[in-house]
């Protein structure tokens, strides 16, 4: 027997098949074997005998239901380099394995002639990442020069010509997408084609031109889409502010003025507009104005913007206090204004004592927001007399404390005494045992994971029930005294932290965040109820309690498994402290779409001790958030990763693309492989993927020319 041979049957031996052997009508049997592998190794074995006559076998085998045998058979297609079986390769390419599809690719490069490489090309931008990539491979294999240039720039003029016809003559809905598409280009013909659909009849259609325009970042496109604003279609408006704020364009200020203080479904958009438009003292003075006119929660958004940018002027607010039917909104002004709103403080205090609730609720949240501990007595006063109101309407029913344990035959999961039925009896006592053992090891398991045991909240007292809204009053004080901290704050807060009201619970425990460390750390517990308002509006404000209250959300986020979002959220929103990172780090191990956020966040914070963690996770092709994972590997500056980011300058979708090659200008350092890849995406149909690759390309060539 031939050494090859017994070499053969030691791999099967090893591999755990049995009944292939080295002779060939063996081999022809074993296609017919139930078992794929077999299947598979027969065709390899034959593939390597190179006789013209199996290709008819390899082509019944490239049918097969298994992709590891309909991957063999591509490449043994491949390697009988027949013309004849380009269409079939060519069908492969498009299997639904990715494995097999990069087979196919690599065979129709043996075969190098023209409709190869016609397939190749065309299946380029139908393809996703991986098999883009080995196309460009196998390309390259035939000998084509610029083998990644040529096929992107057959992907950029398919999608084009495929946008101009849906644009001319496809459905209502399809005619919507292209507009949007031929926006995404950047090109100039798309301007000529999208500004005549702005005042189409079809709304729809007019919106999506319109947000092609802002794509395609051409400034005069302006003048057609201001008027946009004043249109009664939502959905146009909204289209017309996406488009001004994509535009960058400040002459648009005072019109997203106006439609920010009308109070209408599109405010909150305009007011967005409005702080992403570039910081001018035109836009400063349109926020301050929509500070005083807009709706109570826009308005203390736009505020709290001015107050990180330095404030907004004194006169106008102080002359909105001095008339009561416009000082709801002087006092809205004051609450996002906060400390930079001292000096009108006195002005502030005698709304305390006014009759209209929204106005005394509005007037101690501006206290509070303030935060000069000289309004204690005033706010003290205020919370005797609201407590002293709400006790009254809340009557207690039973003046002692509730039980917390079923009395004898009460508890309606024990089985009846008197069960006449004693099977009936049985079945619900092992269920009864069933669902307590179920408790005790979910409860295990949570000590084992270091997670605190949440018990269900047991009603101690029965009151009349009140409105939410007629404890907003006494809820605003019970914040202000943490705000104020003054010296019963503590003992009162924590006597509220446990009420039955929600409205009054989640004040109690924003106000014991608002108390230092000690407070920060009794609120802390709070993160464990069950209601999500409450927990938002308590990791807010634990979160903007600098160091203390950040550093609690930090430990709580491995403790908490439902509401990682929240908590991500609420950090998100300040200057993250480096304690932060080994967390954010297993957030993105574990995945999900917690990991997204927590990706961004690591990228805030330029760590670089998460590269192994990010690497990993972008390697992973289900991740989620690969945008935020590339762009956090890009703002570590670490050229370790660049051969793992460079890989998406291959993916199929613009926005990953766009986000790789943004990603390696950052790190400054690729190898020639990414540099042609970069190259080539300067003909991408992409607007914002070529400028990203244009830009990686010119900070690389200035990084060169400075070391030399």
């Amino acid at each position: 027997m031939r050494t090859g041979a017994r070499t053969f049957f030691v791999v099967l031996a090893l591999l755990g098949i049995a009944g292939c052997s080295g002779n060939r009508d063996q081999l022809l049997a074993d296609l017919q074997n139930p078992r794929p592998e077999v299947r598979a190794l027969a065709v390899k074995k034959l593939a390597e005998e190179s006789r013209s006559d199996d290709l008819p076998l390899f082509t019944r085998a490239a049918k097969d239901m298994a992709s590891i045998v309909r991957g063999e058979a591509a490449a043994a297609l491949g390697k009988s380099q027949d013309p004849r079986v380009v269409d079939l390769l060519g069908e492969l390419l498009e299997d639904s394995d990715v494995d097999v599809q990069g087979k196919a690719a690599m065979a129709l490069a043996q075969v190098k002639n023209d409709k190869a490489k016609a397939y190749l090309t065309l299946q380029y931008g139908r393809r996703g990442r991986q098999t883009r990539q080995v196309i460009v491979q196998a390309l390259k294999q035939a000998n084509v020069p610029g083998a990644m240039a040529e096929v992107v720039a057959a992907e950029s003029k398919a999608i084009w010509n495929r946008n101009l016809l849906t644009l001319g003559e496809g459905s209502l809905p399809e005619r919507v997408g292209a507009a949007e598409e031929l926006g995404k280009s950047g090109r100039n013909e798309a301007f000529n084609r999208l500004m005549p659909l702005v005042r189409d009849s079809q709304v729809v259609l007019a919106a999506a031109a319109v947000r092609g325009l802002g794509e395609l970042g051409d400034k005069r496109a302006t003048a057609a889409i201001l008027p946009l604003l004043d249109e009664s279609f939502s959905e146009l408006r909204e289209s017309a502010i996406t488009a001004l704020v994509r535009l960058q364009e400040p002459q648009a200020t005072p019109r997203l003025q106006a439609v920010a203080v009308e109070k209408s479904a599109v405010s909150p958009l305009a007011i967005d507009a409005l702080l992403e438009l570039p910081r001018q003292p035109p836009t400063d003075a349109a926020l301050c104005a929509v500070a005083l006119d807009a709706v109570v929660p826009d308005a203390i958004r736009a505020a709290r913007a001015m107050r990180e940018r330095g404030g907004c002027p004194i006169e106008p607010i102080a002359e909105r206090l001095s008339r009561p039917t416009s000082a709801a909104g002087g006092l809205q002004a004051i609450v996002g204004l906060g400390p930079s709103a001292k000096e009108l403080l006195p002005k502030v205090l005698p709304f305390v004592t006014q009759a209209d609730g929204a106005l005394r609720t509005l007037a101690v949240d501006a206290i509070a927001a303030i935060g000069d501990p000289s309004a204690t007595p005033v706010i003290q006063k205020a919370f005797a007399q609201e407590l002293a109101a709400v006790q009254a309407l809340r009557q207690d029913w039973i003046p002692q404390a509730l039980p917390e344990k079923y009395g004898a035959g009460f508890d309606p999961n024990a089985p009846p005494a008197d069960e006449a039925d004693a099977q009936l009896r049985k079945k619900k006592e092992r269920h009864v045992s069933l669902m307590s053992r179920v408790k005790a090891l979910h409860m295990a398991k949570t000590r084992d994971l270091g997670r605190p045991v949440v018990q269900p909240r047991v009603p101690s007292e029965l009151f009349d029930d009140l409105e939410p809204a007629r404890l907003e009053s006494l809820a605003g004080l019970l914040r202000a005294l943490g705000s104020l901290k003054t010296p019963e704050a503590m003992e009162v807060l924590k006597g509220f932290a446990g009420d039955s009201s929600v409205t009054l619970r989640t004040a109690a425990l924003v106000g014991l965040a608002r108390l230092g460390p000690e407070g920060v750390s009794v609120a802390s517990a709070g993160m464990f109820e069950t209601d999500r308002a409450l927990l938002k509006e308590l990791a807010r404000a634990l979160a903007e309690q600098g160091e203390a209250g950040q550093s609690a959300l930090v430990q709580l986020l491995p403790q908490i498994s439902g509401e990682k979002l929240v908590l991500l959220d609420a950090l998100a929103r300040t200057s993250l402290p480096a304690s932060a990172v080994p967390v954010l780090r297993d957030v993105v191990a574990e995945g999900g779409p917690e990991s997204v956020l927590a990706a961004t966040m690591l990228s805030r914070l330029k760590a670089k001790e998460a590269v192994p963690t990010l690497v990993k996770a972008l390697e992973d092709p289900n991740s989620l958030g690969r945008r935020e994972l590339l762009t956090a590997l890009g703002e570590t500056n670490d050229g370790s990763a660049s051969e793992v980011v460079a890989r998406d300058l291959y993916h199929d979708l613009p926005e990953i693309r766009a986000a790789a090659a943004a990603a390696l200008a950052r790190m400054g350092s690729r190898t020639a492989d990414a540099s042609e890849a970069l190259d080539a995406l300067k003909g991408d149909y992409y607007r914002r993927v070529r400028e990203a690759a244009e830009t990686a390309l010119s900070k690389t060539a200035t990084a060169a020319e400075g070391s030399r």
